[in-house]
């Protein structure tokens, strides 16, 4: 049986003066999450910012998460310097999929801090596994991309792969769009309130067939209905009668466009139920949410896709002018192995 996991006996292992881990103490540390991920990008070149809003966003609706062991705090004299949390969902294969990210500011990536919060996300992760059954492969997951240098040379060291790759992609020719009339017989409308459930489902059906697919949970339905960028008036939803066929979720963030100086707009997911496939409608609705954000004033369009999506996004996204800018991946190893650097299970 494993023992219980004290943070305060990681604090010892880099020999920092003044350094403390800690547990999330509640809604006053959302501030200092949004601050260290914020900081941790910039010292990566991420152009992408984290808002106290966002934060709150997601512990508003987390569910299987203790705060008192599921995220750790670095700080150095009361400074907080590292963030890292962990969670695990379970994919449509069986695959049980443990979860780590862990942040740390530019000054202290070399002082050990980094190593000893992934240490003990990796020993929670495994406290957690032991508490599910072992009818499935377990493997322990992390998200980098590939701009995050220091963050994928520590996966790597500790014996995670990269197993799928993505592209960042954007438009910015936005007054030269191809033609993409809609199907016969389907319409866009007006999302309204009471749309939103059926918007919803519609999307996750959809992507019932991308790699990795975890069924949502009520919780995530609200996560998405309170989301700081949540604007239902930007979507593009096609109708077929009263059956959502396809949607483009579409969010401009004008804090982030503020900050970087720039007027860009998000395609968040583009998806097509599978009776609906095969005639031109995602390609429809990408157009026509280009064409929105250029009419909102925006100068290009970003969108995430799965270099290896079956459905064909990324030929799509290539044929109406979107190209790769960045990439990223998931990278996993098998749950119990022992990390490169010594750390074993507890």
């Amino acid at each position: 049986m494993s023992k219980e996991l004290r943070m305060e006996e990681f604090a010892a292992r880099p020999g920092i003066s003044g350094l403390v881990f800690r547990p999330l103490r509640g809604e006053e540390d959302y501030g200092v999450i949004a601050d260290v991920l914020s900081r941790s990008n910039e010292a990566d070149g991420i152009d992408y910012m984290v808002t106290v809003e966002q934060v709150a966003n997601w512990f508003a609706h987390w569910s299987d998460f203790d705060p008192q062991r599921d995220a750790i705090f670095a700080e150095v004299n009361g400074e907080p310097v590292g963030y890292g949390r962990v969670g695990w969902r379970r994919e449509a294969d069986g695959a049980w999929i443990y979860n780590l990210y862990v942040a740390v500011v530019a000054e202290y990536r070399r002082s050990g801090i980094w190593d000893a919060m992934m240490d003990y996300c990796e020993r929670r992760l495994r406290q957690i596994a032991a508490g599910h059954d072992l009818d499935g492969p377990r493997l322990l997951s992390a998200y980098a991309d590939d701009r995050q240098q220091a963050w994928t040379e520590r996966l790597r060291r500790r014996g995670y792969r990269p197993v799928r790759y993505f592209y960042e992609m954007i438009h910015d020719r936005l007054d030269d769009l191809p033609p993409a009339p809609m199907p016969p017989g389907l319409e866009i409308r007006p999302v309204k309130p009471e749309h939103y459930r059926a918007v919803w489902e519609a999307n996750e059906e959809a992507f019932r067939d991308h790699w990795g697919y975890s069924e949502s949970k009520e919780e995530d339905y609200r996560r998405w209905l309170t989301h700081p960028y949540f604007a239902p008036d930007l979507w593009q939803v096609a109708w077929d009668g009263d059956q959502v066929a396809g949607v483009a979720i579409n969010l401009i963030d004008e804090e982030e466009n503020r900050k970087f100086n720039r007027r860009r707009g998000y395609v968040h997911d583009l998806s097509v139920r599978r009776p609906w496939r095969g005639r031109g409608l995602g390609r429809a609705l990408l157009v026509r949410s280009l064409a929105m954000f250029r009419d909102r004033g925006m100068a290009e369009v970003t969108l995430n896709v799965d270099t290896e999506n079956p459905t064909g996004a990324l030929r799509l996204y290539e044929s109406v002018g979107f190209r790769p800018v960045h990439r990223s991946a998931v990278w996993r190893k098998p749950m119990g192995e022992e990390d490169t650097n010594g750390t074993t299970d507890p």
